[in-house]
């Protein structure tokens, strides 16, 4: 059982962790509410590589997993 809690709370903590990390606040412009100047684009590629490499080991472990299986 507390292996299970465990893996829900890290994977929680995964989940959430680049929500947290990444969420900005509007910019206030005086008036209250939360209109301002378009933030500036952010590069989508920062993170490609740690999810490639993610998938790769999921993929390997999937594998490795079912041929012991078998």
């Amino acid at each position: 059982m507390k292996k299970i809690l465990l893996k829900t709370y890290l994977l929680a903590f995964f989940l959430l962790n680049g929500f947290v990390m990444f969420a900005q606040p509007g910019d206030d412009n005086g008036s209250g509410d939360l209109e301002g100047d378009d933030a500036p684009m952010a590069p989508i590629s920062s993170k490609l590589i740690v999810l490639a490499l993610a998938g790769i080991v999921l993929a390997v472990y999937t594998f490795r997993n079912n041929r012991k299986r078998a």
